[in-house]
């Protein structure tokens, strides 16, 4: 009996001392979310970009890079290089925030709690696609900045005002940040639709 106990007492110890050599490696890495959150904005970049692309192509608008500038800041556009009728303009300059629009849908769908979630690769993602929108929308109001930003394009392609784009721009960004808070609001989801349904109506219109 005195052995075991003792033994009791010294396996006790031993335990405890390899228990925090037990516990799984910590999914909190600050410099792994980081670069998680960079590539999901990288990636959703890419997206926006891709849809520029995609419709060039398929217009023939034999597209290149350009150098641009907004102040002091450097950048390039995706331009095409051979006319486009005002609705094939609408649908090439709308088509990045189209594939924003979508991203974010697929980011946030009902009753998803993305703020909550160790997710920082969709949490990027999602940060390119609202902040850039507000980004667009803040030009847009402005009337600022290159020749081919987006919602110049826009508004030539639909033959309206660019502030209008602005709005139109801005509503689903501002309402999908909302939602990032209040994952669970209906109302925001279909009114984010609805603007975006109405947004691309505007084709029609070009």
């Amino acid at each position: 009996m005195v052995m075991l106990a003792g033994s009791l007492v010294v396996a006790r110890p031993a335990r405890a001392q390899d228990s925090p050599r037990a516990d799984p490696p910590s999914h909190n890495n600050a410099v792994a979310d980081t670069a998680a959150f960079l590539a999901g904005g990288a990636a959703a970049f890419g997206m926006h970009e891709g849809g520029h692309l995609l419709f060039d192509v398929i217009f023939d608008a034999q597209p290149h890079l350009a150098p641009v500038r907004y102040g002091p800041v450097p950048f390039f556009a995706i331009t095409p290089t051979r006319a486009l009728s005002p609705r094939q303009l609408f649908v090439v300059a709308s088509a990045g925030l189209w594939t924003q629009q979508i991203s974010s849908e697929w980011l946030q769908p009902a009753h998803r709690d993305l703020r909550h979630e160790h997710a920082p690769f969709a949490k990027g993602m999602l940060a390119f696609d609202v902040l850039t929108s507000i980004g667009y929308a803040t030009v847009a109001f402005t009337e600022t900045g290159p020749v081919q930003r987006d919602t110049r394009g826009i508004a030539v392609g639909a033959s309206v005002s660019e502030r209008t784009i602005g709005v139109l721009v801005l509503a689903p960004a501002v309402l999908e940040a909302y939602r990032y808070f209040k994952p669970n609001s209906a109302w925001a989801r279909w009114a984010i639709r609805a603007v975006e349904a109405g947004s691309f109506m505007l084709i029609i219109k070009g």
